[in-house]
């Protein structure tokens, strides 16, 4: 049986079009429930974006073959609030994995982002002289939401930042002994 339509609308807030009803198909025990899904809630995240993160690299600019290479991001909390078909929906994100592009071919995943010098838990030893290697993080992130104040939920799947790439260029030095 199909519900009689009596609202639908584009949600202004984030383009997305939708339909509410004032009396359900059929009686059920949680008439309170919002008729907004999952899926409606994915919809938006991935139209208000997540925030993508700027890979820093340390010693800067320019490294060294052979020499290990630091890189970290700096995520910020992700909390918003927006109207979606009628509701109030209040999302967090949150990241749950980092992966490091380094622009030579490899690639490192962490769950951590990473800090800077000294810790050097996220690093990488190029092997061979580069005038521009692009290195860059993709985070995977983790949105929770909730409708209306109720509890929190899990979205069914991650959502995926990709970086900004930064310029490195990677340098050969050899030693060379002087006596003073």
């Amino acid at each position: 049986m199909f519900k009689p339509i009596n609202t639908c609308r584009v949600d202004p807030a984030i383009g997305l079009y939708g339909c509410r009803t004032d009396e359900p198909a059929e009686p059920d025990d949680d008439a309170d429930a919002p008729d907004l899904t999952p899926g409606d809630v994915l919809r938006a995240v991935r139209k208000i974006g997540l925030p993508s993160l700027q890979v820093r690299v340390q010693p800067g600019e320019k490294t060294l073959v052979n020499v290990p290479t630091i890189f970290y991001a700096e995520p910020q909390p992700f909390e918003r609030s927006v109207q979606l078909l009628g509701f109030d929906v209040d999302v967090v994100a949150e990241p749950v994995s980092y992966h490091w592009v380094h622009g030579d071919g490899s690639e490192t995943t962490t769950d951590q982002p990473g800090r800077p010098y000294p810790a050097m838990d996220v690093t990488h030893r190029y092997t061979e002289p580069a005038d521009a290697v692009q290195p860059r993080v993709d985070v995977t992130y983790r949105v929770r939401f909730r409708i209306d104040g109720g509890p929190w939920s899990t979205l069914g799947q991650t959502l995926i930042a990709s970086g900004p790439p930064a310029a490195l260029a990677v340098k050969e030095a050899a030693p060379v002994l002087t006596t003073p």
